[in-house]
């Protein structure tokens, strides 16, 4: 028997009537045995907000009657069976709980039990609906399985105990039942509600394909499959029928925001192919990404990652010397900065470092500059973006770097890494200009026969 994970994404599950189109999906292949959902459009921002804004109780209450209003009209579509209903005030009344708790702006623990409750009422609901459906289905506490570090709002699940849990826990039941479960959450060694980070719904989808030794993985979101670029930024964006994983994998990292960064990786120590499409237009197909695609052109796509802070660092002691990257990188990892690019010259590195709002930058504080500064003088530029061309053979195949420099020709490019691997090509750009850079390299490298 074959086996197919299937992940929602937010607007997949938002009501009940998106949701009705993924009960569909899921009752067209009988392979799918497993589902996993995210929290409906909008109630993780509601819930980010509970656990990280000082509010008035007037606040607080407004925001949970908005995440009343989301679940309540799923509930309604459901025609409010009295077990389900139980279930979800259960779940509302720890949300309420949970948000006026005196420390939950304070303590990573309770703000991860809080996020979780999105997805824990998502697939309570939808577990529901695939019962009202004539489906035998069942809602499954993920975190039975998914266990992580205690890494609260970013855990790392432990690979070898989640395939553990999964075969004692999943695989036993497959033959009997749907299991619907959530994404994004898991449990640390003491049992306390940990979360993948966001994005991470992927990521249990794919950890459970992995562990349960699935044959596909399929992620259905709001789009029609992966795209040449994002196609809010120019309308002849196009779906790719196919991707390589490496593709993939440099999509997802350097700014795609259909995939998680960290989806690719099991689904690569597995081979498992992953599906993407979507869910309002399943007819449509969507973008398989495989191990090795049928045909392998230099320019496959264009991403763009917004927010980027570029630091370099300067010492005329540089010169010639052995162990200064090591002690950059190092007081880096202190302070639990990663780094994307980086260029050098016999003074000077520059790198750049992911900055989207209320993350990175609040980590980039005095304290790394002043270790910084300790070794050498430092300087700050933010304002940027960063664009990447994703292909195949980008580094050997003569002409390819000469079609994107001439694209781009009346920009300024701040900085710029090309050869590191075969599929990819970065440069920074400032942040009023990424657009038009995206919509012409679009137009020369995949527009123009």
């Amino acid at each position: 028997m074959s086996l197919n994970i299937a992940k929602f994404g937010g607007t997949s599950v938002a009501n009940i009537d998106a949701m009705t189109s993924c009960a569909r999906i899921v009752m067209d292949n009988a392979a799918t045995r497993v589902v996993v959902v995210s929290a409906a459009a909008g109630v993780t921002n509601y819930l980010v907000q509970l656990a990280n804004e000082e509010l008035t109780v007037e606040q607080i209450n407004q925001v949970i009657a908005s995440i009343e209003q989301i679940e309540f009209a799923i509930l309604t579509g459901l025609d409010s069976p009295p077990q389900v209903s139980v279930k979800l005030n259960e779940l509302l009344n720890l949300l309420r709980e949970l948000a006026f708790h005196e420390e939950i702006l304070h303590r990573p623990d309770l703000k991860d039990a809080m996020l979780s409750l999105g997805e824990r009422m998502s697939s309570l609901l939808f577990a529901e609906l695939l019962c009202q459906k004539g489906l035998q289905a069942e809602n499954f506490d993920a975190r039975k399985v998914i266990k992580t570090d205690s890494d609260f709002g970013q855990a790392a699940p432990d690979i070898e105990l989640v395939a553990a849990q999964a075969n004692k826990l999943i695989k036993p039941e497959l033959s009997r039942t749907v299991l619907v479960t959530q994404g994004f959450v898991g449990s640390d060694e003491q049992d306390n509600t940990t979360t993948l980070g966001r994005g991470g719904s992927d990521y249990t989808a794919a950890l459970l394909a992995e562990a349960l030794g699935a044959d596909s993985c399929e992620i259905w979101t709001d789009v029609i499959g992966v795209y040449t670029t994002d196609p809010r930024i120019t309308d002849k964006a196009r779906p790719l029928p196919e991707l390589s994983f490496e593709e993939a994998a440099e999509m997802a990292t350097f700014g795609a925001k259909v995939l998680h960064p960290a989806t690719m990786v099991p689904a690569v120590r597995r081979n498992i192919p992953v599906f993407v499409g979507s869910s309002r237009e399943p007819e449509k197909g969507g973008t398989w990404i495989v191990k090795d695609c049928k045909q392998e052109p230099h320019f496959r796509a264009l991403t763009r990652r917004r927010d980027q802070v570029l630091v370099t660092v300067k010492t005329p002691s540089m010169l010639y010397a052995s162990g200064f990257l090591q002690q950059v990188f190092e007081i880096l990892a202190r302070h639990n900065l990663s780094v994307d690019l980086v260029t050098t010259s016999e003074i000077a590195v520059s790198l750049t470092i992911d900055n989207p709002p209320n993350s990175v930058r609040a980590r980039l504080n005095r304290a790394t500059i002043e270790d910084l500064k300790q070794i050498s003088d430092v300087s700050v530029e933010e304002g940027y973006d960063l664009v990447t061309v994703v292909g195949n053979n980008m580094h050997s195949a003569a002409g390819v770097s000469s079609q994107i420099f001439e694209s781009v020709r009346n920009y300024n490019l701040r900085l710029i890494c090309y050869g590191a691997n075969p599929h990819n090509i970065s440069f920074l750009v400032s942040g009023k200009d990424s657009t038009d850079v995206v919509k012409e390299l679009h137009r020369d490298l995949f527009e123009v026969s």
